[in-house]
C-alpha cells in the first residue's frame, strides 16, 4: 500500500496523517485506500487509546481531489449503487468509541472538515480555514450536511454549507465548529498533550463513556439508563476496573491494560 495516509502508534498515542502536501493533502483514490486502513488499524489496535488526525505540509486536507485520473475519492467498490456499504470509513460514520483529536493545521475543506468534525475535540492552528465549497462546484455534501447542523447553530450552518465560503479558526472557535485555536508552531504539543490527559482513564471505562455520551442522545430516558447500566457492569467487571479500586486504596498510579 502506498504512504498517500500514514498511521504511527507511540505508546498508546496514533498519529493519523493526511499526507500529498504537494496537493493540499486532496483525497484521491489511493488516499481513500490509505486513511481508510488506518483508522481501520487503529480500530482494531488494542495497544491504540486515542488518534491524533493531522495532514502533512501546509494544509490539513484541502477536500477531494477533482482532478482527472485521482481515481474515486469516496472509495471503489464493485457492484451497483445498492452493494456500497453505508458506512464505510470515518468520515461516514465509522463506530469508534476511541477518543479522537483533529489537529487542523491549514485548510480544512470539504472531505477534510467532515473528516475534522466527526473527532472529538478539534484544535485549530490560527492558520486554518473551513469551508464546504461543494455547492459552488454543483455537488451537494451529504455527511456534511448531516453532522455540520448537529454541531452549531441552524443558521451558521446553513452559511457554510449553502454559500460554499471559507470561514477562519476564530470565527469556527466562536460558532462551535472548533473547539480551540492554537498558535501554529503549539498546535501538535497542545493535541498530544491533550491525547496523554485522555490516556490517563482506563481506556475501556472511556470507550463506555463515550459510547453511552454518544448513544443515548437518540434513546429515550429510561432506555438510555438501561444500556448504560449494561455497559457499566460489563466494564466493571474488567481486569481494569479491578486494578483502578486497587490502585485508589493503594494510593498509587494505575497500570490500565485495556481489558
Amino acid at each position: 500500500m502506498s504512504d498517500e495516509a500514514t498511521y504511527e502508534l507511540q505508546g498508546h498515542i496514533a498519529t493519523i496523517t493526511y499526507n500529498r502536501p504537494e496537493s493540499l493533502n486532496a483525497i484521491n483514490g489511493a488516499m481513500r485506500e490509505c486513511l481508510n486502513a488506518a483508522w481501520l488499524e487503529f480500530y482494531n489496535d488494542p495497544d491504540a487509546w486515542v488518534a491524533v488526525l493531522t495532514g502533512s505540509g501546509r494544509a490539513f486536507c484541502a477536500g477531494a481531489d477533482l482532478r482527472p485520473g485521482q481515481g474515486n475519492s469516496a472509495g471503489s467498490w464493485s457492484g451497483s449503487y445498492f452493494e456500497i456499504p453505508t458506512i464505510n470509513s470515518f468520515e461516514s460514520g465509522l463506530e469508534l468509541w476511541k477518543p479522537t483529536i483533529a489537529a487542523v493545521n491549514g485548510a480544512c475543506i470539504g472531505y477534510g472538515l467532515t473528516g475534522a468534525i466527526a473527532t472529538d475535540f478539534l484544535l485549530a492552528s490560527d492558520r486554518a480555514v473551513f469551508g464546504m465549497p461543494e455547492v459552488k462546484v454543483g455537488v451537494p455534501t451529504i455527511v456534511g450536511s448531516m453532522r455540520i447542523p448537529s454541531k452549531i447553530a441552524w443558521a451558521d450552518a446553513m452559511e457554510i454549507l449553502l454559500t460554499g465560503d471559507n470561514i477562519d479558526a476564530e470565527k469556527a472557535v466562536d460558532i462551535g465548529l472548533a473547539w480551540r485555536v492554537i498558535p501554529h508552531d503549539d498546535l501538535m504539543d497542545e493535541a498530544y498533550a491533550l491525547a496523554a490527559r485522555l490516556c490517563q482513564g482506563a481506556p475501556l471505562a472511556v470507550r463506555a463513556v463515550k459510547e453511552v455520551a454518544s448513544r443515548s442522545q437518540r434513546m429515550g430516558w429510561a432506555e438510555a439508563v438501561r444500556m448504560g447500566e449494561s455497559i457499566r457492569r460489563i466494564v466493571g467487571g474488567s481486569e481494569d476496573a479491578q486494578e483502578g479500586v486497587e490502585a485508589f486504596r493503594e494510593k498509587r498510579t494505575p497500570e490500565w491494560k485495556g481489558r
